[in-house]
């Protein structure tokens, strides 16, 4: 059993929403201990015990490793564009110590063999936790649903078909109905599918300029009120997995008010980057949904303050050069943003949008608590997972120096603040800093 002091760090603790200078005792992989107070018996409990290590943090961030929903491995199918290999050592690298993997693969996992493959997979891969989920229905074709039962007992933590909107109410009201029944969580994505088809860029005058298929934000609230409705039918679980214009907030608001079982997430990208990024048609900046106008990121971001959405994920999708180096309504959707989340999390930080703790609320102890998960906080008897960063220390981003297979992030040239230093799963270094 090996003892760990982490002294002279700057605790970031999202439960009590404090930043204060403190040490932390780990024993056997777990928080044994939170010092804040220099007090005399304090002093006393870091000279009695015997640590095989001592970590002096030189007064940087320790605060609880990321817990990341949404991440898209491309294995099975696509292991060119992301392995469970690059995945890991690139969470690792962006203080992720626990991903939440989407079923998006190709064959879709959606039953109990696809799904055990991917769990073994990933525990060979190791050095961080990774959890699966699985589609709701068989093949994210929605005609039929998958069999809920059987996967959550083959170790799925929920269900999602990702971007493909379960259109025939009556399969997604069944599935609903049986995941209630059976405690799971089920993933929406929040979109009109009719009005979104084919869409490559937020409607307004950008994408008239740009002579881009655009798609209104209302697309998104239309697909937020069905879910709602659904949801008060059948009281199940349900996370909106991104929600990013301005007019879904007040159903969102309006649903939890009146005390449904409903979360909701955004992304990394959506909160710090805007319609006007896509510039000259820059296909690295084309994600699904589209960028939205700087009203709606500024929207989402008081959001996630207020806490009204819950968690801030990094949607990490892989595309390879091929599918991203065309014209842009041709490209493929998607970014990785697994080792830029923590960084680019940092420019709300530093913009005075939200707080170290409010971010890793969003981040970390939300993204936990929702998945029914013992981490994300800084208090005895958790695990220790944990991620050491500097938020001030400047750099900029190359993506040759990125982990993943795929190198797909808008982020490339940019200057950027917040580096990873160090991360630890189960008090085991994962990722140091060189």
């Amino acid at each position: 059993m090996t003892n760990l002091l982490f002294k002279n760090a700057k605790l970031v603790d999202p439960e009590a929403g404090t930043v204060l200078a403190g040490s932390l005792i780990v024993k056997g992989g777990k928080i044994a201990e939170v010092l804040t107070q220099r007090t005399d018996i304090e002093e006393e409990k870091l000279t009695a015990v015997n640590f095989d290590q001592i970590i002096d943090c030189d007064r940087k961030h320790l605060a609880p490793g990321i817990v990341d929903i949404g991440v898209k491995v491309c294995e099975p199918g696509e292991r060119h564009k992301e392995s469970f290999g690059s995945a890991v050592l690139a969470a690792a690298a962006g203080g992720v110590t626990t991903m939440v993997t989407r079923p998006d693969t190709d064959p879709v996992i959606d039953n109990p063999v696809a799904l055990e493959f991917v769990i073994r997979r990933a525990r060979e891969a190791a050095p961080v936790n990774v959890l699966p989920m699985a589609a709701l229905t068989k093949g994210r074709m929605g005609r039929e649903m998958t069999e809920i039962g059987f996967l959550l007992d083959a170790g799925a933590v929920a269900f999602t078909d990702c971007d493909h909107v379960v259109t025939d109410t009556k399969v997604f009201g069944r599935a609903l109905t049986y995941a209630r029944s059976l405690g799971a969580l089920v993933l929406g994505h929040p979109q009109d599918p009719g009005l979104s088809a084919g869409a490559a860029a937020t409607s307004g005058k950008f994408a008239s300029l740009r002579g881009l298929s655009g798609v209104s934000p209302m697309a998104e609230r239309m697909g937020l009120d069905r879910d709602i409705a659904m949801i008060e039918m059948t009281g199940a679980k349900y996370h909106a997995d991104q929600i990013t214009a301005a007019r879904a907030l007040p159903p969102l608001e309006r649903a939890k008010q009146n005390g449904f079982d409903i979360t909701a997430g955004t992304s990394i990208h959506h909160l710090t980057l805007n319609a006007m990024d896509v510039a000259d048609y820059r296909t690295f900046f084309k994600i699904k949904p589209p960028l939205r106008d700087e009203e709606d990121r500024l929207a989402i971001a008081n959001a996630v303050a207020s806490g009204l959405i819950d968690i801030i994920s990094s949607m990490h999708t892989p595309q390879d050069e091929e599918s991203k180096r065309l014209p842009f309504e041709a490209a493929a959707s998607g970014a990785v943003a697994l080792e830029t989340l923590l960084p680019a999390a940092m420019r709300l930080f530093h913009s005075d949008h939200i707080t170290l703790p409010q971010l890793w609320r969003a981040m970390s102890l939300n993204p936990a608590k929702r998945l029914g998960l013992d981490c994300g906080r800084l208090a005895p008897g958790a695990p220790a997972d944990l991620v050491l960063f500097d938020p001030h220390a400047p750099f900029v981003m190359d993506r040759a120096t990125l982990h993943s297979k795929s190198r797909n992030t808008p982020f490339d040239g940019a200057r950027m603040q917040g580096r990873v230093l160090a991360t630890y799963v189960a008090g085991a270094t994962v990722y140091q800093k060189q």
